[in-house]
């Protein structure tokens, strides 16, 4: 039953971690018309767990997105400077929307595994029984 347990602890961290991730993505969209909006990223780290490695993952820190921001003119804009320009955000939304696609295709993929590993452990206890 313990690899039962393991499977369980991964896919439900894989599930967390995924939805963090999709929580960011969401961000960056929403602030995609932002004045001077960094993009936030992420990456995932695994959980150290005693001597051996366990497969669970967690969200690492979030950094900001350092690429250059976009300069947009607009010499009506009151955050416009003498020429005209002003920063914009770094989100590029195609890639938000396929980081939102992977994300969810990853939680979709970690619940699929939730759910085997319960119904394997379910079948298990049906035969123990009898």
């Amino acid at each position: 039953m313990n690899d039962f347990t393991n499977s369980l602890t991964i896919a439900a961290s894989g599930m967390k971690a995924q939805a963090s991730r999709l929580r960011f993505v969401s961000e960056n969209i929403a602030n995609a018309d932002t004045p001077g909006y960094h993009r936030k990223t992420t990456r995932f780290e695994e959980v150290a767990a005693t001597a051996q490695t366990s497969g669970a993952v967690e969200i690492g820190p979030v950094q900001l997105d350092r690429s250059e921001l976009a300069r947009i003119y607009e010499p009506g804009n009151p955050l416009a400077d003498e020429n005209g320009y002003y920063n914009g955000s770094n989100v590029d939304l195609v890639v938000e929307i396929a980081d939102a696609r992977e994300a969810q295709r990853s939680y979709e993929a970690n619940l699929k595994m939730f759910d085997q590993t319960r119904q394997m452990s379910s079948a298990l206890l049906d035969i123990l029984r009898r």
